[in-house]
């Protein structure tokens, strides 16, 4: 194996663990739980739960008859391909390419319930008193910290970009 094929490597590893991880833990909350039902976890902050989304984040577009499922299979395929190209070109930092790889594998998780089962399975649920932040899934958590991280690249990038341009 080329050097440059071992550097890329570990990013396609961590796409790899985050579809599994997602999986495993949704396979195991689809056998024990029946739909809406809860398990408290920590008392007035934290349940497992079994929902399903056919929407995106925060249930956007849940309600919208049925083609929103092909729109984010779509969306996830266009964006997961512009991400794997911009790990192999070197198009972002470090930290950028763990969140891009982040990212893919979060999408393709909750891309093979949508697959599956014609939805994404949700199940960590938080919340206090009568404020309830919506149900998601370790696919989501991988693409929410993924997104983060590449914020910070980006700003790490153009500080040194204007560094660059100032000397």
């Amino acid at each position: 194996m080329s050097a440059e094929k071992k550097s890329l490597a570990k990013y396609w590893l961590l796409v790899v663990l985050a579809i599994v991880l997602d999986q495993i833990t949704k396979v195991a909350v689809i056998r024990h739980f029946q739909f809406a039902e809860r398990l408290n976890i920590i008392p007035n902050f934290f349940d497992l739960t079994l929902v399903y989304n056919t929407g995106a984040a925060f249930s956007f577009l849940a309600d919208a008859g049925g083609w929103q499922k092909f729109f984010f299979l779509g969306l996830a395929l266009v964006i997961c391909t512009w991400l794997a190209r911009s790990i192999v070109k070197d198009e972002f930092g470090a930290w950028g390419k763990w969140g891009a790889a982040m990212i893919i594998g979060g999408a393709v998780g909750n891309v093979v319930d949508r697959l599956l089962h014609g939805h994404v399975i949700d199940f960590l649920l938080f919340y206090y008193q009568n404020w309830f932040y919506p149900a998601f899934n370790i696919a989501d958590s991988f693409i929410c910290v993924g997104a983060v991280l590449l914020v910070l690249d980006g700003f790490k990038q153009q500080k040194a970009d204007k560094a660059t341009a100032e000397k």
